[in-house]
């Protein structure tokens, strides 16, 4: 099968960038495979559901130019196709004094990024936002929602496929690339596809979708995220959402609480090494993923320089009360017995050969591909400026 384009990955990024090229050049034949037998089942299906304002990130970043301009495409966006959302507004608190100096610092980076209407609060003031956090300083940021992305990807897929006449193959993991003059041979298990341009949005796997025509000196190492659920008749004690001060020295932002858009309160998550890229219990393990995470050189300098934090992950994983008193700094009401095991997510964490946990999005183009190899978080709220960004480059090789 002939096509002028194929993404691989059926996620957010994925669907967003193949909407994008349809709304902008609908002549252009595009095919989007996906390995699984749904879309976006894997991160994207797995997150909290949030709406990023851009506080965290640093100004003039990818994240921060991508998350601020995706912002006000996402909403616009759900306005027009009646994707149900709610901006209820979160808080960031600080519950020691060590983190007062880190919470101006992003209270500066937030208005750096044109967040004007965000605003210091006193330990007076969090209490009337989230009458049972504990915090002896805050920011309160109106600008975050919450989503289903789960419902705003089935409406990317719907338009590109009813609207543009855009194809969708479901079952289609990519075996092979074979870059030749001019055009690609995709092979999967059962299909193959030929394209002047592949677009590699494969999330998880996306380091091993790039390796297939590239060196590249990075590495996909996942990440799995745990949460609790607050129990129905303690959803009292959390109105919105409270997040704590990240640790800008750890691209992970800490456990923390988040009312979800269709019912329930999610508490979390961790952060710890997934033995397997989709890995979503404590019990999933790929031998031959976790080989390659373990020795790939810059995960091992990760290792040894986190091992501490890494132990404290691993030690609230297995154990119910000490991730309950890691939550109990934010919420001093919460209790052991409030919280049931909910769901888990694996990030797509990228990796450099030296040590760096990359906190950008990173994208390698090469003639014939373009390889998205880090779109994490805040990926979702980004995605249509992601889309549109990677368009782009595509569509210029067409002009």
């Amino acid at each position: 099968m002939q096509y002028d384009i194929v993404i691989i990955g059926g996620g957010v990024v994925g669907l967003a960038t193949a909407y994008k090229l349809k709304e902008t050049k609908p002549e252009l034949s595009i095919a989007l495979l996906e390995k699984e037998n749904e879309l976006a089942k894997h991160q994207t299906g797995n997150n909290s559901g949030v709406i990023h304002s851009g506080i965290y990130y640093k100004p003039g970043s990818l994240k921060a130019k991508n998350c601020i301009n995706g912002y006000k495409l996402l909403l616009d966006f759900c306005d027009r196709e009646k994707i149900l959302y709610e901006l209820c507004g979160k808080i960031i608190v600080a519950t020691r004094e060590d983190e007062l100096e880190r919470l101006e610092a992003l209270y500066e980076r937030g208005l750096q990024n044109g967040l004007t209407e965000i605003k210091k609060i006193s330990a007076a003031e969090i209490k009337e936002y989230e009458p049972h956090a504990n915090g002896i300083a805050g920011i309160w940021v109106p600008y975050t929602g919450i989503i289903d992305y789960k419902d705003v990807c089935e409406k990317y897929a719907e338009l590109f496929t009813n609207k543009y006449k855009g194809d969708i193959f479901l079952n289609q993991k990519v075996i092979d690339i074979k870059p030749n003059t001019g055009n690609c041979t995709i092979i999967t298990k059962d299909k193959t596809f030929n394209a002047k341009l592949v677009i590699n949005t494969a999330g998880l796997h996306s380091d091993q979708i790039a390796l297939l025509t590239r060196k590249i000196d990075v590495r996909i190492i996942p990440f799995r995220g745990e949460y609790y659920e607050v129990k129905k008749e303690k959803h009292n004690l959390v109105k919105n959402l409270i997040y704590p001060v990240p640790d800008p020295a750890f691209p992970f932002l800490g456990v923390h609480f988040t009312r979800r858009l269709k019912g329930g309160i999610e508490a979390g998550p961790n952060a710890v090494f997934a033995f397997k890229k989709e890995g979503y219990k404590k019990t999933d393990i790929n031998l031959k993923e976790m080989s390659s995470a373990l020795s790939w050189p810059g995960f091992q300098k990760v290792m040894w320089k986190y091992w501490q934090m890494g132990m404290g992950e691993y030690y609230r994983s297995f154990n119910k009360s000490a991730f309950t008193k890691a939550l109990q700094r934010l919420l001093p009401d919460i209790n052991k017995a409030d919280l049931i095991p909910g769901g888990a997510g694996v990030r797509a964490q990228a990796c450099t050969r030296d040590g760096a946990l990359i906190d950008d999005f990173l994208i390698y183009e090469d003639p014939q591909i373009i390889n998205v190899l880090n779109a994490p978080s805040p990926a979702a709220t980004a995605s249509l400026s992601i889309g549109t960004t990677i368009s782009e480059m595509a569509i210029s090789r067409f002009s």
